[in-house]
């Protein structure tokens, strides 16, 4: 089992949200809150705040691209075999509306090829508080093993 998956289940979402933001700190800018994280799924909220606006008041750019390198790293981390290592090596990202409420972040990731060595596209969208989606994203990890 992976180190995060078992201090996930033990510590409870929010404390491994702080603890997470303790290891890798540039991910507290967002305030992250787990929500859920297990093998191919990762999710999380990002509030709503000043504090990740852009100049015309709506959730950044750079704040939902920080938000799917969390969940996307945190499911890859979950998800390959013991003993197996990755490292983000690429993103991709669309944006599809403006992020103006609170946002989950989630990766849905149960048909990606965990066991293969090499590159992998790991799926991520985040959704506004009405269902809608605002950002989707490719995060390449490359796993070695």
């Amino acid at each position: 089992m992976s180190q995060f998956l078992a201090m996930f289940q033990q510590l409870g979402a929010e404390k491994f949200s702080d603890a997470v933001c303790g290891v890798a700190p540039y991910f507290s800018t967002i305030e992250p809150q787990f929500i859920a994280l297990r093998p191919g799924h990762a999710e999380i909220s990002i509030r709503n705040q000043v504090k990740v606006h852009n100049h015309i008041g709506t959730v950044h750019a750079i704040a939902l691209c920080n938000g799917a390198e969390l969940v996307a790293g945190t499911c890859t981390d979950v998800s390959i075999p013991a003993g197996a290592r990755w490292l983000p090596v690429g993103m991709t990202v669309q944006y599809h509306a403006k992020a103006k409420t609170d946002i989950r972040v989630v990766t849905e990731a149960a048909e990606v090829d965990w066991s293969a060595a090499g590159n992998v596209e790991v799926p991520v969208a985040a959704y506004d508080s009405a269902g809608v989606k605002v950002f989707s994203a490719v995060i390449t990890m490359n796993v070695k093993h």
